[in-house]
């Protein structure tokens, strides 16, 4: 009988900021061509060759898609050298294929593990998903109320007026209701065009960012990236996965999801506690973008353990 091995996540994470790093430098020679594809597939093959350098027997539970639509880092591919615990897997090696493509801000390449079974596997289907930072009671807000009463209870909370809340929300015609009903209470609103991994956790750190909460429907595998990062960071993360059609809901069921309405809080996303790292690709609010000179390229890579609540920003300079 083999002995499960035990999931040492401060002897991990520095392997798994590498991971993040090199699919960074991969993507980086992309920045600005205009080819999201080759930039994404640059990433992809960075990160598995790492991650296959890594003393762990990884599953991939939040990827590239199913295994018919991604021939790398698809859901359920098995990654690592098997020499250590079984954890799992999510990731994006590129968070911001088109932001990478036309060169603009908030493009990461990032990444969380934590033990076997400690992830949500999330279909690739819309999440509804509402966010906030640190220091605030248990649910101040819900995705049950309205956007208008999600700014004027989380202004009340910090003793603020709604005006001077900033709420962060991706640009698509599908919000339109939504930004006006926020812009109607007074509050600012911070558009973004991709990267809602980034909008979530620019919640985390809302002295740095100006944003204090984000919401709005987006991708489900980046809501339970998103939620790994919260988890490590602090803050309040909640999700309701959304159906189109027939074939989406059964992509749920073919993930073991069966109550297609439930609301899932940050630690129902991701039940135990995980690493999270993340490079700066285009830089941004939260990272720097890559540098590069004809002798080096230097990255910035934000390393987190949801178990000591440690955050490093880690910069590392790569001789070409």
């Amino acid at each position: 009988m083999t002995q499960e091995v035990e999931f040492r996540d401060r002897m991990l994470s520095l392997g798994l900021a590498r991971v993040a790093e090199q699919a960074a430098i991969a993507s980086a020679t992309l920045i600005g061509n205009g080819d999201e594809k080759a930039a994404d597939q640059a990433a992809v093959n960075a990160m598995r060759e790492q991650l296959n350098l890594l003393d762990i027997k990884g599953v991939v539970v939040i990827g590239e898609g199913e295994r018919d639509e991604a021939p790398m880092l698809f859901i359920g591919e098995e990654v690592g050298n098997g020499n250590g615990p079984g954890v799992d897997i999510a990731l994006d090696p590129l968070e911001g294929t088109t932001l990478t493509a036309k060169d603009m801000p908030n493009a990461l390449t990032v990444i969380a593990m934590g033990p076997r079974g400690s992830m949500l596997h999330a279909p690739d289907v819309y999440m509804d998903k509402l966010a906030i930072g640190p220091g605030f009671p248990t649910d101040v807000v819900s995705l049950d109320m309205s956007p208008k009463e999600r700014v004027e209870a989380l202004a009340a909370a910090k003793n603020c007026k709604a005006s001077d809340i900033t709420v962060c929300i991706l640009e698509r015609p599908r919000h339109e209701e939504m930004i006006a009903e926020v812009r109607a209470t007074g509050a600012s609103i911070r558009l973004i065009t991709d990267g809602d991994v980034a909008g979530v956790m620019h919640c985390a750190e809302a002295e740095e960012t100006g944003i204090d909460m984000y919401m709005g429907r987006g991708g489900a595998p980046e809501g339970v990236l998103a939620a790994a990062a919260l988890k490590c960071m602090g803050g309040q993360m909640w999700g309701r996965l959304t159906f189109r059609n027939d074939d989406e809901r059964g992509r749920a069921a073919k993930a073991g999801i069966t109550d297609l309405d439930r609301i899932y809080a940050r630690d129902e996303m991701v039940t135990s506690d995980v690493i999270f790292a993340a490079t700066g690709v285009t830089g941004g609010s939260l990272l720097p973008r890559i540098k590069r000179t004809p002798e080096w390229v230097e990255t910035t890579t934000l390393l987190m353990r949801s178990k000591s609540g440690s955050v490093r920003r880690m910069t590392y300079r790569n001789p070409v």
